[in-house]
């Protein structure tokens, strides 16, 4: 029998917070949901922590730090408390205040786990705290004033691994150890696949959400990028500003288009059979490309009331036409095709 705590945590809390991604979510055999469900609260709760921006940048760091010493398995009873008084309390939202409450049960959930589904959790969620550590030392406090800008493309890159490529990787062994066959191709492609993975979605993610970054002091367009258009961190607040920067978005987007080729092999090299694990790779494939395709029709990008997103309506209209696409590679490559392809004569244009 299922303990209820265990079941609530998974079940409910993880439904709460998680919202799109947990339509992939449920999606998945049953074996793999429940690790990554577990792997994604503890990342959500430590996201929340970092950036919680009505708590000083330092005092942030240090109760990440300690949460991420805790999941690799040094309990500290007092710090979980000061999160529930110093961070929990500050929440807006009733959900991430009840994900914070319940970090104690989340930890205990992940001692109960297999070896390996608890070392591949532990493995992530040390990497992404590492990513969001990064943020919180790089970037000025939110209130400062201040922007500060990535300084070149490598940088940006080992970001998104950090934050996202470390999570494709993550899916992917988690893949190989609960479905045996379920990949095509050897298992160093298909993790480098999986990396690529996520960084195309990071990188949407940062493009889309570049005006918002800008206005609390962060700037992940590369310093050197912004150097040759005669850019600096703050052009980018004013109202001219996103068709100066344009040619950056198109560069980055065309990188962020090679990401997505690799997403695709990823996505083509699961068997036809495999219905829910396609899916779940299928869905953030299409999710992306018509972000990003909204991101090259948006001449005012950089305009924090013109974001560039995805509407819940479009999210269920692509749930509905990929799923007749699915047992055909052909036809899952005609549409991927001609969506990038609208994407690359914008580029072009």
């Amino acid at each position: 029998m299922r303990n209820p705590d265990r079941a609530l945590l998974l079940g409910p809390l993880l439904k709460s917070v998680s919202r799109s991604f947990y339509l992939t979510l449920r999606v998945l055999p049953v074996g793999m949901r429940d690790p990554i469900g577990l792997g994604y609260l503890l990342a959500r709760a430590a996201d929340t922590i970092a950036d919680t921006s009505l708590i000083p940048s330092g005092q942030r760091l240090e109760l990440l730090l300690s949460l991420r010493s805790q999941v690799n398995g040094a309990p500290d009873e007092g710090a979980l408390q000061r999160m529930v008084v110093e961070v929990a309390g500050r929440q807006s939202q009733s959900d991430e205040r009840i994900l914070l409450e319940s970090l104690g049960t989340a930890l205990k959930v992940l001692s109960q786990l297999s070896e390996l589904d608890h070392d591949l959790v532990l493995d992530i969620v040390t990497t992404l705290t590492k990513g969001m550590e990064f943020d919180l030392r790089t970037f000025p406090d939110e209130s400062s004033g201040q922007i500060v800008a990535l300084q070149e493309f490598d940088e940006l890159d080992h970001y998104t691994y950090m934050v996202a490529g470390c999570v494709g990787e993550f899916w992917t062994r988690m893949t190989y150890a609960h479905m045996a066959g379920a990949f095509k191709g050897r298992s160093e492609t298909m993790l480098n696949r999986g990396i690529h993975f996520g960084k195309a979605l990071q990188m949407t993610n940062i493009l889309r959400d570049c005006s918002k970054d800008l206005r609390i002091g962060r700037c992940y367009l590369p310093a050197k990028m912004l150097d040759r258009f005669g850019l600096s961190p703050r052009d980018l607040l004013l109202p001219n500003s996103s068709l100066r920067a344009r040619p950056i978005l198109f560069e980055l987007v065309w990188k962020t288009l090679d990401h997505f080729r690799e997403s695709v092999a990823y996505t083509l090299a699961i068997p036809v059979f495999y219905v829910r694990l396609r899916l779940a790779c299928l869905w953030p494939v299409f999710i992306g490309l018509e972000t990003l395709l909204l991101l090259v029709d948006n001449d005012e990008w950089l305009d924090p009331e013109k974001v560039s997103k995805i509407r819940r309506s479009d999210v269920y209209r692509i749930i509905a036409y990929s799923v007749p696409l699915l047992a055909s590679d052909k036809l899952l490559r005609i549409r991927v095709e001609r969506l990038m392809g609208r994407i690359e004569a914008k580029l072009k244009a």
